[in-house]
């Protein structure tokens, strides 16, 4: 089952209070859900949203948690159809589930031959297969560069070319093969995988994760009340310069995390996940005090 990274700090930041309520934008599995729920009885209530079906799926209804199966950069429309009341804090979990690395059976992880989809939400989203296949070598270029900071982004996407010529690709182990290929031998020996930049880059574009983040931050802003809580938890380098970016220039908003917030060593080592987990906070100031 899925843990949830920095549940502590979380809830420490988030500070929820009896009959508050709270927007968890990435359910999951509902691990900090179900704690901000334990906080806020009788009466709190939590909106949790989720765009991945399967995950929903397998969360117990309870009276206190508005379930919604929808990408959370659809935020503020959620709410107001929703009708959910004074919102004091919104938490965002940007990591993705071990279910969903081990169980999905989208191509998430390279350690598993699996169709490569990479789709959260299996009815939205651009197919992995066909940015492999059909998309051009410097479009493939460009994402692998920007969305996975790959050094071989170029030789990567000359033999993603070249493989597709002779037989699609469309299973995870068939791109492994390619990206070694394309990759100098000392590259496979270093603790990342030699793939590890590449799927990330793809499933970042298959489901445009950053243009959700930055298109949702402010509507997060925007709901909160007054002293409200926006915390997010990023899981690479470029989704935390964007939260960081947006916090420092959002004048609505009073920092609470000079620095990031990281797991603790004890975390760490029982959770080996949140050991790139960054957690930032920040707070809804008054429009008077602006």
């Amino acid at each position: 089952m899925h843990v949830p990274v920095l549940k502590q700090e979380v809830l420490e930041y988030l500070d929820p209070k009896p009959n508050e309520n709270f927007v968890d934008a990435t359910l999951g599995f509902g691990g900090h859900t179900e704690a901000i729920l334990e906080k806020t009885g009788p009466r709190g209530k939590v909106l949790g949203i989720e765009w991945d079906p399967e995950a929903i799926s397998r969360i117990s209804k309870q009276e206190r948690l508005i379930l919604v199966n929808d990408s959370y950069s659809h935020l503020e429309e959620i709410v107001k159809r929703e009708k959910f009341p004074k919102i004091s804090g919104i938490l965002f979990d940007l990591g993705m589930s071990s279910s969903q690395l081990e169980e999905s059976k989208r191509g998430f992880s390279f350690q598993k031959n699996e169709v490569l989809d990479m789709r959260f939400n299996p009815e939205h989203g651009l197919d992995a297969k066909k940015i492999l296949n059909f998309w051009s070598r410097f479009d493939i270029q460009g994402i692998l560069k920007d969305y996975g900071e790959e050094q071989f982004a170029e030789s990567i996407a000359r033999h993603i070319v070249e493989a597709r010529k002779r037989s699609p690709i469309v299973r995870t182990f068939q791109l492994v093969e390619v990206i070694k290929a394309a990759t100098p031998k000392w590259y496979h020996r270093k603790k990342l995988h030699p793939a590890t930049k590449t799927f990330q880059a793809l499933r970042i574009a298959s489901n445009n994760e950053l243009e959700n983040l930055k298109a949702v931050l402010p509507q997060a802003v925007s709901l909160l009340s007054s002293g409200g809580r926006l915390l997010v938890i990023s899981f690479h380098s470029l989704e935390d310069r964007i939260v960081k970016n947006f916090f420092r220039q959002d004048r609505r908003l009073q920092i609470r995390t000079k620095k990031p917030v990281v797991a603790s060593f004890k975390e760490q080592k029982a959770n080996p996940r949140s050991r790139s987990a960054k957690l930032r906070v920040a707070i809804r100031i008054q429009e008077n005090e602006i």
